[in-house]
Parts: structure tokens; C-alpha cells; sequence
């Protein structure tokens, strides 16, 4: 890479021979035991002080939380605030040489930086969870956890201590710890940090710092800082070298990664040398990392001398490098060559089944059933196992491009059949989940019932995997076909699966059925549980059926099962006046429920529902928001407000959140844009519309802002979010053509006068774009002239059709018979007419309506003029 050329000699000027390097360790260490013994007292402590740290104390997180939220005035963000108290005040310390943590004073500023970190990353847990630490509170050093011990800990086993209280919370609160001081101290103060603190890293931190650096190097687009991130991920793991560690692929896996797709060759061909000095067992490795370069840079002669040396030298080689080539071909589905090595290679060798999974996905990508069948032979040979194998045939069909489901199902099958092997429960149950993944959920129940008869015991999780995804395609009448899968063969069904049939039947206001169900919970003696209620009272509530909502909650009380916080928030927010939301978040808190951000939310919907819009805004004082949940909160009183009329204040709010470096929620971004319809308000539209990040709101947001551009005339900014449509999507062709026929659909439903927008986005498509119209795009134009009366434009469409190349259809021909008429052109209809079959009874049925809605639109403007000409003769005054 030519930008890159020069790192190469960056790193080859660090490495040193191994009689250097040995040297210059030692003096490293001589330097070090000297500094160890300069610092003493900063050493002391700050052992002193880290020993007794709690970074789940209920106190911390508390004061966080409250100083965190304050409204109106716009508040301070808390993580940038201690992210740069802790650069100010831990940064210098850890560059300064010598005892600089002599004093109380300095050892306290060090402490507060470190602290600082922890508080904001920990502040959000839940309360169970600090409970749970706390029962066994030790410190997060291990070296030092004897010094500061409190009476409960002395009643506890050392081997306790060790064993469950170490790995349950002190190896992941530690690695925590890296990852946020790397982020914000930066990854050699760190470094220097742990050292400090007695702590010698290990594989896990360094493994840690590493990845931070290489994602540190993928996020800039300045040549200087990556170069500055790579060195230090290769000094990092010079580092490892010198303290003993060998260089694993899980260390320099990521690093390579990097190298591979920047495609530095070169420098590849460097490091690789450097790894393979400290570790000769990592050649296969490094091979898969190599045939990816050659791979990602195209160089085809390279890649082939690969695959010749190992297909000569077979013999010669280690089976891990042929796997790993072939790992590496098969993952950028490189046909040719993988065919070629498929005949040196003895597939049952593969290491393990994911990669033998990796390598059966690529055949399926590519349609190589016959080399499937062949390697599934030899596995079978082999006696590799029916579960895996089995395993291996649903990563091949499910891997086949432009597949149906059902036909998925049958490839699964048939594979199965051709082996002689019957299809694992395991196997059986992957295939269902990829059935639910794609919302194919009748295919699913054909599959679960084929499974039952097969006599598998099947997992009763298989079956709410599938009720959730009858609700996600609002295919509600499902749940009585599953419930009568369950009940024919004998699966016991557990409270989630009631919930979600009890759900999906109050969605079909089948209320009846639901009550039903709750009553068949007591029956297999499972304890009837609030969210089923709740299913129901929502349902209630989604039709305005108050009385109805308010009788579950009398069930509830009448079955002594007690609401949760989900059931106040769905009272809190369908309340219609300030004392009943007083009242049910009274009731809330006397019944000792914690308050969830769903109370929060209701409260402020409700209070603006009401139009108690300070008492909206004061929600935010409440106590007891999580910081993590609060920019959420925010959000949702920014859509409250402007969704009852309140714009500017939730313009303000919306701009406090940007002031502290947050971002508004999506579902609140599309708010605004929804009430942001005045004319002038086009720039701060683009600016929200720049703020999604995810692609299917961006898209939603696209089209709203793309309406407001139609209507209010902003042919030049329609075009360019038109530009954006395409960028987005210029790998997708088809999803590109149904977004654009989207667009369109606009017009179908838009004033007429608004016709010559469209027209002039149809001419920027194809001039500016390069993109040919689809059809779908054309019948929505020409229906929008046939609505505007528009004779010309018409007929201007009726060309594009042939342009574009596509034949003129019944559909094509109904819509211009109907433009016709509506412009008055009888003549030109009688002729469209001609063209039409008339055998279908819809489309004879389409042409009445027609001529009768236009005919008598004629006749009354032709009687409108008649007794208008009357009226003037009676007027005129007779000639004598």
C-alpha cells in the first residue's frame, strides 16, 4: 500500500537481534527494580487505597445518578466530565518519575481519577447484583485483598475466596477495568497504571490493549494515527515476547486481520516473520491470515503458487496448513482453488466442526452438492458422528443462495436420506430456528409436527421461538394450531408459552380464548403470572376498552397474583386525569415495586396526555433514574412534547441532549421530523435525519423528509436524499428498485399540484442517477396524472414505458384508459378500450366503474353549463 509504504521500516528498526534484545530486557529490569524502589510511598499508597475500593457501592451510584439529572438547565455529561478530570489528574502522576505520591493530597487525586472511571461504568448495575458482591467484598488486587478484611470475610473459606468470589467477579470487573482505562488514559498510561499498582499484566490485558489499538487504527482515516495504533499493538506484543508469553492466535489474530485488509503486504510478510520467531507451531495459522492478503489484494498469481507448493508438497506439510488455506478459500468462496485442494485434502482431519462447518456453508454458497455428498461420505466412513454430521448438512442447505424454505427443508431431508441417517433432535431444532429467523413460521409447524411423529422430544423453547414469531408477522391465529401441537403430543408447556398464547389471542380480541388459557395455567398447576395479565390488559387497552383493562386487574387481585411494574406502566399511561396518575404511582410505591424506565415513560406520556407539561418535565428530577436509562427518558419526553403541540420545548430539549454529547432515540428523531412540517424547516430535517444511524429508521426518516420535500417544494434536496437512497444500497439492486417504488408511491397519494415534483425526479433517476424506472414507479406517475386530469404528462408516461422496455400489461392499460378519460380525451380512451380484455370479470368491473364516475362528471359539467347559458338569455334584454 504505497500511503503505507514506510512501516515497514518503522517496525524493522524496533526489532533488535535476540543478543540485544536479551540485553537491553535486562536493563530494563535493573531500571525498573530501581523505580520500584524510588516509589515506595506512591507504591504504598496506592496499594492502600485500591485495596479498599467498591466500585458497586450503592452511595456512589446514587450520587452519580443525582447529580447527573437536572431539567431544564441543560445537564453536564458525566462520563466526559470524569473522563477528563481523570486525563488531568492520573496522566501527569503516571509520567512523573520518582515518589510523586508522597502525600496524601496526591495519592487522594490518583485515587479520585481511577474511581472516576469506575463510578460511570458501574453506577447502572442493578441492586441484586451489588447485593450479590457485596456479601464477599474483597478487593480488585488480588496481591492485597488480606490487608482491609471485614468481619463477614473472616467467617468465609480462603478457598471460597479463591475459587467462586475471584472468578465471579474479579477477573471480569478487572478486564473491565483495562478496557476503560486503555479508552481513556490510552493504552501505554495503562500500562504504566497497572505497573504502578503492583499488578503485572497478563495475557487477557494484553490481549485487551491489543484489540483496543487495532480498533482504535480501524476508526481513524489519518495516516499518522494508524500508524501510531499499529505501533503500538506490535509493541505491545514485543512486550509479551520479553515477559515470557507466547504470541497465540488470539493475540495476533486481530492485529494481522487489520494488516490483511489495509492489504500491506510487505509489512505482513514482516510481522509474520516476527510471530513465527517466537512460536514455529503457528504456520498453519499464519497461512489462513496469508491466503486472505493474497486474496483481498487479487493477486492471482500468488494465490495459485499457494495452492500448487501445498498440493505438491502434500506429503510434506502439515495437515493445519492445507486446512488453513482451504479455511481461508472457502470463506471468500474461491471456487476454483478450492476444488483444487478439495483432492489433496482428507477432510475428516479438519481440527474441528466449526471449521468443518465454515467449509460445508462455502460448498453450499457455491453449489457444490457433489463435493458435499463426497466429504459427508468420508466423514460417515470415519465414523465422525451422527450428531455432527447431521450438522454439517444443515450448514450446507441452509447456505444455498435463492433457496425457498420449504425447499431448504427437503434438501435437509433428502441429504439425510441419501447417508442413510436420521436427522438429529439438535440438528432438527437449528433448522427450526433458522425457520423462525426468517419469519417462516407455517413451514416451522409443518416441521414440528413431522418431528413429534418421529417420536423426538422436542423443547418446549422450540415452540415460543415460533409463538414469537407468529406475533412478529401478525399470524395471531397461530397460537390455537400450536396449542393443539402441544395438547396431541403431550409437550408440557411452561409460563412463557402461556404468556405468548394468552397474548396473541388477546391480539385477535379473542378475549374469551384468553381467559380460557388462564384458566387451563391452573389446571397443569403452573403459577398464573403477572405478564400473562398484563398480555391481556393491553389488548384492553389497545381498543380504549377501559372497563375491560381495569377488570383484569380485579382477576389479578381475585387470583393473588401481584402487578408488576409493567402492569402500572400500562395504567400510568392510559390515565385520563392527574389523580389517577398520582393514585396508581402511589399505589406503585406502597407496594414496594421498583420503578422501572417504563414508569418513567408513562408517567411522562400521561402528564403530557393531560397537558401537564411541567409536571411531564419533571419527571427527570425523579430519583432513582438510571444514568444509563436516562438519555432514553429524555427522549421520550422529547416525543411527548412535540406530539401534543409543544414543539419549541422539545426542540430545546433536543438540543440540551446534543450540548452533552448524546444522541436523540430513533423512534424520537422520527417524531420530530413528523411535526417539523412548517416551510422553513428543511436544514434542521436533513440534520435529524443525519443523527440515524440505523438503516431502517434512516430509511423511514428518508421517506418523511423525502413527503415534506414533495410538498413544500424542495425538488433539489428530494433529489439528493434520492443520491443517498442509491449509495446506501448500490450492492442491493432489488432492495434499491423497491425503496425508489416507495418514493413514488408518494405521488399516488399526494395533491396533484404536486404532480410536476415527480416528473422531475423521474428525470433526475434516470439522467442523473443512471437508474432505469421500474415499473411499479411508472403506474404510480401515471395513476397521479390520471388524479391531476393531465392529458400531456400522460401521455409523456405512456412513453417511459417503452423507453424502460417494458411491454404494456392490462394493469398499464387500465390506468391510461382511465387518464384519458379524465382529461376529457374520449376519443383516445375508445381506442386504450380496444386493448383491454374484457374476460375478467374485475377488470369489466374496473372499466363501469370508470366510465360511469367520468361520464357523470361530463354530464354534470355539461348540465352545469346548459342552465348557466340559460340564465344568461333570460338575463339578456330583448331587442326591439
Amino acid at each position: 500500500m504505497p500511503r503505507l509504504k514506510g512501516l515497514s521500516s518503522l517496525f524493522r528498526s524496533s526489532v533488535k537481534p535476540k543478543a540485544k534484545a536479551k540485553a537491553k530486557a535486562a536493563a530494563a529490569t535493573a531500571t525498573a527494580t530501581a523505580t520500584v524502589k524510588n516509589s515506595t510511598a506512591m507504591d504504598a499508597a496506592l496499594k492502600q487505597y485500591v485495596s479498599s475500593l467498591d466500585i458497586s457501592s450503592p452511595s456512589i451510584s446514587h450520587s452519580v445518578g443525582k447529580s447527573s439529572v437536572k431539567y431544564p438547565n441543560p445537564p453536564p455529561d458525566p462520563i466526559n466530565a470524569h473522563a477528563s478530570l481523570a486525563v488531568r489528574t492520573v496522566l501527569p502522576m503516571l509520567k512523573a518519575e520518582g515518589p510523586v505520591l508522597g502525600s496524601e493530597k496526591e495519592t487522594k487525586q490518583l485515587a479520585e481519577g481511577i474511581s472516576s472511571i469506575l463510578r460511570d461504568n458501574d453506577s447502572h448495575e442493578t441492586s441484586s447484583k451489588k447485593s450479590s458482591e457485596k456479601q464477599l467484598e474483597i478487593p480488585w488486587i488480588p496481591n492485597f485483598y488480606n490487608e482491609v478484611r471485614s468481619e463477614q470475610r473472616k467467617e468465609v473459606s480462603r478457598k471460597r475466596k479463591h475459587i467462586w468470589v475471584f472468578k465471579s467477579t474479579q477477573v471480569n470487573r478487572f478486564d473491565r477495568l483495562v478496557k476503560m482505562c486503555a479508552q481513556t488514559l490510552g493504552v501505554q498510561a495503562t500500562i504504566d497504571a497497572f505497573g504502578k499498582l503492583g499488578r503485572e499484566n497478563g495475557l487477557k490485558e494484553y490481549n485487551a490493549l491489543i484489540k483496543i489499538c487495532i480498533g482504535k487504527a480501524r476508526e481513524s482515516d489519518n495516516e499518522d494515527v494508524m500508524l501510531e495504533y499499529i505501533s503500538r499493538a506490535f509493541q505491545l506484543m514485543k512486550l509479551m515476547k520479553e515477559q515470557g508469553f507466547q504470541l497465540e492466535n488470539e493475540t495476533y489474530g486481530p492485529f494481522l486481520m487489520y494488516i490483511v485488509d489495509m492489504g500491506m503486504v510487505q509489512e505482513f510478510d514482516f510481522f509474520c516473520k516476527f510471530i513465527k520467531e517466537d512460536n514455529p507451531s503457528s504456520l498453519g495459522r499464519l497461512g489462513y491470515y496469508e491466503m486472505l492478503l493474497h486474496i483481498r489484494v487479487d493477486n492471482k498469481e500468488k494465490i495459485q503458487e499457494l495452492c500448487n507448493y501445498i498440493s505438491v508438497n502434500d506429503l510434506n506439510e502439515p495437515i493445519s496448513l492445507q486446512e488453513n488455506y482451504l479455511l481461508a478459500l472457502c470463506e471468500t468462496d474461491q471456487k476454483n482453488e478450492l476444488l483444487q485442494l478439495s483432492e489433496i485434502i482428507d477432510i475428516t482431519k479438519v481440527s474441528s466442526l466449526g471449521n468443518a462447518v465454515s467449509i460445508f456453508k462455502s460448498l453450499g454458497r457455491l453449489l457444490l452438492e457433489s463435493l458435499a455428498e463426497k466429504f459427508l461420505l468420508e466423514f460417515k466412513e470415519c465414523d465422525y458422528g451422527i450428531e455432527h454430521i447431521s450438522t454439517l448438512i444443515f450448514s450446507y442447505a441452509t447456505s444455498i443462495p435463492n433457496l425457498a424454505v420449504e425447499d431448504i427443508i427437503l434438501k435437509f431431508k433428502s441429504m439425510h436420506t441419501e447417508l442413510e441417517v436420521a436427522p438429529t433432535l439438535k440438528s432438527y431444532e437449528k433448522l427450526l430456528i433458522f425457520c423462525c429467523d426468517l419469519r417462516k413460521v407455517y413451514a416451522a409447524l409443518d416441521l414440528v409436527d413431522q418431528i413429534c411423529r418421529e417420536g423426538l422430544t422436542l423443547s418446549i423453547d422450540m415452540l415460543n421461538s415460533i409463538l414469537l414469531a407468529s406475533d412478529a408477522v401478525f399470524e395471531f391465529n397461530l397460537g390455537q394450531r400450536i396449542y393443539s401441537l402441544i395438547c396431541q403430543h403431550n409437550l408440557i408447556p411452561n409460563s412463557e408459552t402461556f404468556r405468548s398464547m394468552i397474548s396473541l389471542r388477546a391480539k385477535m380480541k379473542d378475549f374469551g380464548g384468553a381467559y380460557d388459557l388462564l384458566n387451563d395455567v391452573k389446571k397443569l398447576k403452573l403459577t398464573p403470572t403477572a405478564s400473562m395479565y398484563n398480555a391481556i390488559m393491553v389488548a384492553y387497552f389497545r381498543e380504549k376498552n377501559i372497563n375491560g383493562a381495569l377488570t383484569v386487574l380485579k382477576e389479578m387481585e381475585r387470583a393473588e397474583v401481584r402487578p408488576d411494574s409493567q402492569t402500572y406502566s400500562y395504567l400510568i399511561a392510559n390515565c385520563d386525569s392527574e389523580d389517577q396518575i398520582i393514585k396508581y404511582y402511589e399505589e406503585l410505591k406502597v407496594a414496594g415495586i421498583s420503578v422501572s424506565k417504563q414508569i418513567f415513560m408513562a408517567l411522562i406520556n400521561s402528564y403530557a396526555t393531560c397537558g401537564q407539561f411541567e409536571k411531564a418535565k419533571l419527571v427527570l428530577l425523579e430519583k432513582g433514574i438510571p444514568i444509563k436509562n436516562l438519555n432514553e427518558i429524555k427522549s421520550v419526553l422529547v416525543s411527548a412534547l412535540a406530539s401534543h403541540g409543544q414543539l419549541c420545548d422539545a426542540l430545546d430539549l433536543y438540543e440540551e441532549i446534543k450540548e452533552a454529547g448524546k444522541y436523540l432515540e430513533p423512534k424520537s428523531v422520527i417524531c420530530l421530523i413528523d411535526h417539523l412540517q412548517s416551510e422553513d424547516e428543511i436544514s434542521r430535517l436533513l440534520q435529524l435525519l443525519e443523527e440515524l444511524q440505523d438503516p431502517d429508521y434512516w430509511v423511514d426518516g428518508c421517506y418523511r423528509v423525502i413527503l415534506y420535500c414533495i410538498r413544500n417544494k424542495h425538488t433539489s434536496s428530494a433529489v439528493n436524499l434520492l443520491k443517498q437512497l442509491k449509495d446506501r444500497f448500490s450492492n442491493d439492486e432489488v432492495a434499491m428498485q423497491v425503496l425508489f417504488d416507495e418514493v413514488f408511491s408518494l405521488f399516488a397519494e399526494t395533491e396533484p399540484s404536486q404532480l410536476h415534483i415527480g416528473l422531475e425526479l423521474l428525470q433526475a433517476l434516470k439522467n442523473e442517477l443512471c437508474v432505469t424506472p421500474s415499473r411499479k414507479s411508472l403506474d404510480f406517475l401515471l395513476s397521479a396524472c390520471g388524479r391531476a386530469k393531465d392529458l400531456r404528462n400522460s401521455n409523456l408516461i405512456w412513453k417511459e414505458y417503452k423507453a424502460a422496455g417494458y411491454p404494456y400489461n392490462v394493469a398499464s392499460y387500465l390506468r391510461m384508459y382511465q387518464a384519458l378519460l379524465a382529461s376529457g380525451d374520449s376519443k383516445s380512451a375508445k381506442l386504450m378500450l380496444a386493448n383491454i380484455p374484457k374476460d375478467d370479470l374485475h377488470v369489466y368491473v374496473i372499466i363501469e366503474a370508470c366510465q360511469k364516475a367520468y361520464n357523470r362528471s361530463k354530464s354534470a359539467k355539461g348540465k352545469n353549463k346548459k342552465n348557466k347559458s340559460k340564465k344568461t338569455q333570460k338575463k339578456e334584454p330583448k331587442v326591439k
